[in-house]
């Protein structure tokens, strides 16, 4: 259900887009794009860090697994700092969601994306701290299920960067 909201909402972008292409591009420059070539990096390696963590707790390497799933959510974490800058960023230039539609777009679904990271976060943290406990009844599928959502925010970001940093 995800994919598809987020897939809506960039088919409208692209629909408006098509009738505003000049203030589209002259936007899509008051971006930067060396941020989210970073962030992608972010994303990327903590999505690696997830799927290698899930093989250590299919193994029952459980310190191995604790470590990965701490790297996960650093970078994870250092997505969430370098886009908080990026906003900041932007309020301090007047660019709200108001701004135009390009930015209403940018502001909508970035910052969804961005509830969903921070989610992914928290349950990660849940499952973080479950393991941890003594008797814990953490299974694979409580593992599966939490890597999926994280690689979920991943598969949404690698929809959003192109669309909205690079196509315009």
């Amino acid at each position: 259900m995800e994919l598809f909201t987020f897939g809506a909402a960039l088919i409208s972008m692209a629909h408006y887009s098509s009738q505003e292409l000049e203030l589209f591009h002259s936007s899509s420059l008051k971006l930067n794009t060396a941020y989210e070539m970073i962030n992608s990096f972010f994303l990327l390696t903590s999505c690696f860090f997830m799927a290698v963590s899930v093989t250590e707790f299919k193994k029952e390497n459980k310190t191995q697994f604790k470590k990965l799933l701490l790297l996960t959510m650093l970078f994870g974490c250092l997505f969430l700092g370098l886009k908080s800058f990026e906003y900041v960023e932007k309020l301090n230039e007047a660019i709200t969601i108001g701004y135009n539609t390009f930015f209403t777009f940018y502001w909508m679904l970035t910052l969804f994306h961005v509830i969903h990271v921070m989610v992914g976060l928290v349950i990660l943290t849940s499952v973080y701290f479950g393991i941890s406990k003594e008797k814990s009844n953490t299974s694979v599928e409580d593992i599966e299920d939490s890597a999926a959502f994280w690689h979920m925010c991943d598969l949404i970001w690698l929809m959003l960067f192109p669309v909205i940093y690079l196509l315009f």
